[in-house]
């Protein structure tokens, strides 16, 4: 039996798709059935839920910073050997890199895949009405199949019925369920989104209800019939080689934020793989090169200081001329002091001498694209790479006589240096994504191994 595909995707955000999508994956299982999941666009949370659910790492599939050819590839060789592949879209689903056209955004994911769409609504402010939002979705772009729609936080039966009343009697799409509003059901949030996977927001019992509600209110089985066979693609997975060097990856509630393609192509480049925790460990892993992601450290800023171990190790590490790669959380944690967002300072490692302070309002968002200007752990000057920015930090000043690695360019303008070396650290607050440049992951692990 070929794995079948399908895309989930909101009218707009906070439609509740992510909690439908975890009911989805967890009713799937629950038939027995194996399933992978995918998140359109770079966030990070998602795919980590997905993975809680499905007890398989979830991928993030992003037009604008990975590309047709390689999205195909990512889907086609995760999803194989599953029975269902389910992609979940980001924030509305013609929404991407800009208003001007479909780049970075579910839509054109989901053509790409040649999938069906299933549009999540939330109906709750609405009853004919949806049909005349529905219509929009389908006529905005023929080529997309807006196939089914399923109705979230109506209001009781007879709201149901005037919403499936409406949908059937106006649209193509199939209404395939229509979903009771249940407070239980929200996913919990904060300044970045929502709350994380690893802090057990789906513990107890909160997969189970999401399933039960996802099995009681909608029409899995037509669902999986709308469905289509997964396209297929030039794979072409590189050759297995035994790793030649060791990277210790910073994974606990403090730094969770990774690209799950980053991680496999740092081992197809020849690394094992080590996690270690900032948070609860007394000291660093045997290890030839460090990895700090993204996270939450400001919520963990106190733990942070207080283990003045790892702090130090971390430190003596970089004094030894070995490899960092540190993204946002991770160059937050490098930084001089951090402060949260009650005005309490924490000293962190202090490698760059330079103070983050977290801002009450507003975040810094959106896709970059990013140019070696001298040659640094992630390879030589000159290579090209995509990524986001997404944080509610400020950093600075940095001193002038740190050097910059990067010329940071916004794909509506303007550009900075940044990049931070110090020695052979790099620091930076861009979310790189390594399937962007395959030069990156492979330029690593050389750094790694020089020594």
């Amino acid at each position: 039996m070929s794995t079948r595909l399908v895309v989930i995707a909101g009218a707009a955000s906070g439609v509740g798709k992510t909690s439908i999508t975890l009911g989805l994956l967890a009713a799937l299982r629950r038939h027995g059935l194996t399933v992978q999941a995918f998140k359109v666009g770079p966030d990070f949370i998602d795919p980590g839920l997905h993975a809680a659910v499905t007890g398989r790492p979830s991928y993030n599939l992003d037009g604008w910073m990975c590309g047709r050819q390689r999205v195909l590839q990512s889907v086609a060789r995760a999803a194989a050997g599953a029975d269902v592949a389910v992609v979940e879209g980001m924030m509305g689903c013609f929404d991407g890199l800009d208003g001007s056209g479909e780049a970075g955004s579910t839509a054109e994911i989901a053509k790409w895949l040649a999938a069906p769409v299933v549009l999540v609504v939330d109906a709750s402010a609405m009853a004919r009405s949806i049909a005349a939002l529905v219509l929009g979705f389908e006529r905005f772009d023929p080529a997309l199949r807006v196939a089914g729609v399923i109705a979230n936080r109506v209001g009781g039966v007879a709201h149901a019925r005037w919403v499936a009343d409406a949908v059937r009697g106006a649209c193509r799409a199939e209404l395939l369920g229509a979903i009771a509003s249940d407070p239980a059901l929200a996913m919990p949030e904060r300044h970045l989104g929502l709350h994380t996977a690893d802090e057990g927001v789906l513990r107890g019992d909160r997969i189970a209800a999401l399933a039960d509600a996802v099995e009681r209110d909608v029409d899995v089985k037509r669902l999986l019939d709308l469905a289509v066979p997964l396209p297929g693609a030039d794979i072409r997975a590189p050759a297995a080689r035994a790793p030649r060097v060791r990277i210790g990856v910073a994974r606990d509630a403090a730094f969770q934020f990774y690209y799950a393609e980053n991680l496999e192509t740092l081992r197809e480049a020849g690394a094992e793989l080590v996690w270690w925790s900032p948070l609860g460990d007394v000291g660093l892993p045997d290890v030839d090169g460090l990895y700090l992601g993204g996270g939450y450290p400001e919520l963990h800023a106190a733990a942070l200081a207080d283990n003045a171990g790892v702090r130090a190790a971390v430190r003596r590490f970089a004094e030894d001329g070995r490899p960092i790669y540190a993204e946002c959380g991770g160059l937050m944690f490098l930084a001089e002091s951090l402060e949260d967002l009650d005005g309490r300072v924490h000293p962190m490692v202090g490698l760059l001498h330079a103070p983050v302070r977290m801002r009450a309002h507003g975040l810094t968002i959106g896709y970059v694209e990013v140019e070696l200007t001298s040659a640094c752990p992630l390879g030589r000057a000159g290579i090209v790479a995509r990524g986001q920015e997404f944080h509610a930090s400020t950093l600075g000043p940095v001193p002038e006589t740190i050097a910059r690695a990067y010329r940071v360019r916004r794909p509506d303008g303007g550009d900075r240096l940044e990049g931070y070396l110090v020695g052979r650290a790099l620091m930076s607050y861009v979310h790189l994504h390594f399937a962007s440049s395959p030069a990156l992951p492979a330029a690593f692990v050389d750094a790694c191994a020089e020594r």
